[in-house]
């Protein structure tokens, strides 16, 4: 299967459940896939410039136990949408299951602890949770 930001599909655990990016026109989930959506509208090179900046914004947040991130993968959303519980006690998701988005997850491993950045085209989402997204917390939710 090709795609159009030249991951190797045929390789991807998901390929069975993805129905492909060109086939679909950038929706292989049924949603939108950013990586392909920048890349129809722009180059790929202009993509790979896009995804440097996030992973700047992400390092330039400030906050002293954010661990610096070095890159970012394309990621179902049913991969990352956690549930959040807010103070008013109310349970939300910030993420379309069927979009793709930009992640990655880094383990602080002395405390089998995560961290979880997320973002698309309109935000940043940080969050913290234990194995398998166990007792997600919000960090950071920001606009772009």
């Amino acid at each position: 299967m090709k795609s159009i930001c030249g991951a190797d599909c045929n390789n991807c655990n998901l390929n069975q459940k993805c129905k492909g990016c060109i086939k679909t026109c950038a929706s292989p989930f049924g949603g939108k896939c950013l990586a392909a959506e920048y890349i129809k509208v722009s180059s790929i090179g202009e993509y790979i410039k896009f995804k440097e900046k996030l992973i700047s914004e992400f390092n330039a947040l400030g906050v002293e136990e954010l661990p610096k991130i070095t890159q970012l993968n394309e990621l179902p959303g049913f991969y990352v949408n956690l549930e959040y519980k807010l103070p008013d006690g109310s349970v939300v998701k910030f993420l379309n299951d069927s979009d793709i988005y930009l992640g990655c997850q880094i383990e602080i491993s002395d405390i089998n602890k995560y961290f979880g950045f997320i973002a698309c085209l309109d935000f940043i989402l940080i969050s913290t949770y234990g194995i398998g997204g166990s007792n997600p917390e919000l960090v950071i939710y920001k606009k772009r």
